[in-house]
């Protein structure tokens, strides 16, 4: 595994490009700048990440066969049948959820998320439309432990570095069997529980980039932490 260094301008260059010419002849011909520029890179920007987890959450871990989203995108249900996606991403997951990964994607617990696309870079972390058994457990420990939660995501730190938590999802009502006046109504509406922050491309192309990640998921572990802590996934002080 090579040493992450940087990622090269040319990462860009061919996002802009399948973007543009998102078939396969395309992505063939420019296969190997995806794997130098993207893959390679990519890979040891996990192994690095990693090292930097196991002091700031040692129970998140990265792997480059199973932290890295796959750039083809699944079609079968979708009416846009272009083969790949216009980004290149990366998961860091709960190391007791690690087996799973693979067959439960980001269902496996929360975790911390890089996005790297022309444009829309960014990082964050948390837990993406969990299914019905997690978002339930999570809907308990809302009621369990509002005060907890809300000195995490309306802390003033917190909200200026990620802002509000992503409304994607989001439900018009309280979900069945909470009263409309539920001290914890405004959380019980959200079906995802994710925050981040916006990346620039300069930051993405720095060698600085490790350091700049370590900085935002330390700041958002308490979040992390309380979600997998809702569903039965453990801290740890040490790896």
């Amino acid at each position: 595994m090579d040493s992450f260094t940087r990622f090269s301008p040319k990462a860009f260059t061919f996002l802009r490009g399948i973007a543009k010419h998102n078939r396969k002849e395309w992505f063939e011909a420019h296969r190997d700048t995806y794997e130098q520029e993207l893959k390679r890179p990519l890979s040891a920007l996990i192994e690095e990440m990693d090292v930097h987890l196991a002091t700031i959450a040692p129970e998140i871990i990265g792997s480059p066969k199973k932290s890295v989203f796959r750039i083809h995108r699944d079609v079968r249900f979708s009416k846009d049948k272009s083969p790949y996606k216009t980004n290149v991403a990366c998961w860091f997951f709960h190391r007791d959820v690690g087996t799973r990964m693979q067959t439960e994607a980001v269902h496996g617990g929360a975790g911390f998320y890089l996005h790297i696309q022309p444009g829309a870079c960014f990082c964050g972390g948390g837990i993406w439309m969990p299914p019905r058994p997690a978002l339930a457990k999570i809907r308990q420990a809302l009621v369990d432990d509002l005060e907890g939660w809300e000195a995490i995501v309306t802390n003033r730190a917190f909200r200026r570095r990620f802002g509000d938590l992503d409304t994607e999802g989001m439900l018009t009502r309280l979900p069945r069997g909470y009263d409309a006046d539920h001290p914890a109504g405004a959380w019980l509406r959200y079906q995802s529980f994710t925050a981040g922050t916006p990346l620039t491309e300069e930051e993405v192309l720095s060698p600085k980039l490790p350091h700049v990640l370590a900085r935002h998921y330390a700041a958002m572990t308490p979040f992390v932490r309380w979600l997998n802590t809702a569903l039965g996934l453990a801290p740890a002080a040490v790896r």
